[in-house]
């Protein structure tokens, strides 16, 4: 089994090396790992860092949607992991992943999640977030989504639009076969919550979400977003 990390970046310089070195810690001789990243035009010295520590670095306009199909095409990979530039794997992740791939009703899966740096707000923010995506079998983006690289090309990759394409996918791959909701938890930055309020992003999110189910635009949305920042 050969497992390809898509990585989509933009100004992360802080964080890519971690990111893509929290990769590394395969912990499984059985799996074989590449990690693209694909940068969308940073500014602050993200792609070069990437360069000395990726397999693949590739260019892209910005959008995360388009930056992860971009890194799907070239991967070589039998099953993809979409992985945000500010969240890391642990630790026999790609074990982990193979594991729950052995099922073949499986189509893709997602982890559970840790918020850092952490409080008690936060940390019953990553909790709440874990359980919601366990019974509904939807997931966020940071909580590392992977699927089968042949279903994820029997899908058409994800849609590309400017926010939401998280949500969708992960409502569209459900469609598709089981879920593996993974136990182990990825590590992403608690950033936006510490610099939004975690009660005032929590609000904002399931805004977007409930506006979305009602059919309300991303890119509406979008603009919407942009506004409360």
């Amino acid at each position: 089994m050969k497992i390809s990390v898509i990585i989509p970046a933009l100004d992360e310089a802080e964080n890519i090396a971690a990111t893509v070195g929290s990769c590394r810690d395969v912990g499984h001789e059985e799996v074989a790992v590449e990690v693209i990243v694909v940068d969308g035009g940073s500014r602050d010295g993200t792609q070069s860092i990437a360069s000395e520590v990726a397999d693949r670095v590739l260019s892209s306009v910005r959008g995360r949607s388009v930056q992860m199909n971009a890194g799907a095409i070239v991967a070589t990979g039998d099953t993809l992991l979409f992985l945000h530039a500010d969240t890391r794997v642990p630790t026999g992740f790609s074990g982990a992943i193979d594991l729950a791939l052995k099922n073949p009703a499986v189509v893709g899966g997602r982890f559970d999640i840790d918020l850092v740096p952490s409080s008690p707000l936060i940390w019953l923010t990553a909790r709440l977030i874990s359980l919601r995506s366990r019974m509904s079998k939807i997931a966020t983006g940071d909580q590392a989504v992977f699927v089968r690289r042949k279903v994820f090309a029997e899908m058409g990759g994800y849609r590309e639009m400017p926010l939401m394409e998280d949500l969708q996918f992960t409502i569209d791959l459900k469609k598709r076969g089981e879920i593996a909701c993974l136990w182990e938890r990825v590590t992403s930055s608690s950033r936006r919550w510490k610099k939004d309020g975690v009660i005032r992003t929590i609000l904002l999110m399931w805004t977007m979400r409930v506006l979305y189910f009602c059919g309300v635009s991303p890119e509406r949305l979008k603009a919407m977003y942009a506004n409360t920042r």
